[in-house]
């Protein structure tokens, strides 16, 4: 049996990666074939509670090293119990977000240096790198802003009313280097990397993220 793909969502807070990866996961599911849809941090009932940890706005003050070695941690865990078997059997795995999150949030954006995180991305996540990434690119302001209306708009307990978590509060100088880093990584590896203007409308969005994968996955699929 083939392997399944693996195809990753990246890009700031608000930028609308979770909706094109739920579109991406029906056009398959209309080409007859099964995506596995998931999250980071998070997609394992492990990593799932540290989600709620690492998200959670009262969480104690940390060291940027100490917040990466919990997001690989849940990495961890995720890749061993849903992403590889997933793929070891064929199916398509579609993560709104992955390692590359971890580079900028703690790295680009933070103050992790780049040695550290190349070492934690060896020991954890090896070969297993997405064929695709898509980065949905929005200005950190309008990003934000549509997290605020997003928060507002979901009822509890599944979000906590107009609290911003963790990372949706933080300045919006982080949020701007949050744009530029993930921008950087797109330029520095542009054959697994496509950005996608965030700007356009999600059924617009959603045409040219299934351009891509049908590029670059299935020749002559409409």
């Amino acid at each position: 049996m083939a392997a399944g793909k693996f195809i990753t969502f990246e890009g700031g807070e608000g930028s609308g990666k979770s909706t094109q990866a739920s579109l991406l996961a029906l056009s398959l599911s209309k080409q007859g074939l099964e995506a596995l849809l998931t999250r980071e941090p998070g997609g394992s009932p492990f990593a799932e509670r540290l989600r709620a940890l690492l998200l959670d706005p009262m969480t104690e003050p940390h060291a940027a090293l100490a917040e990466a070695l919990v997001f690989y941690a849940a990495r961890a865990d995720h890749l061993e119990r849903v992403i590889r078997p997933a793929l070891a059997a064929g199916r398509w795995v579609l993560s709104d977000r992955f390692s590359d999150s971890t580079r900028v949030y703690q790295g680009l954006a933070g103050s992790l240096d780049r040695k550290s995180i190349d070492a934690l991305e060896a020991l954890v996540v090896g070969a297993t790198m997405p064929q695709l990434t898509i980065i949905i690119d929005v200005p950190a302001e309008v990003g934000l802003a549509r997290a605020a209306v997003r928060r507002t708009a979901t009822p509890a307990p599944a979000r906590a009313g107009t609290i911003a978590d963790r990372f949706e509060g933080r300045d919006i100088a982080f949020h701007r280097r949050l744009r530029q880093g993930f921008l950087d990584i797109a330029r520095d590896d542009p054959k697994r990397c496509v950005v996608v203007d965030g700007l356009k409308s999600r059924e617009e969005i959603a045409a040219t993220v299934w351009a891509a994968v049908a590029a670059r996955f299935l020749a002559g699929a409409d």
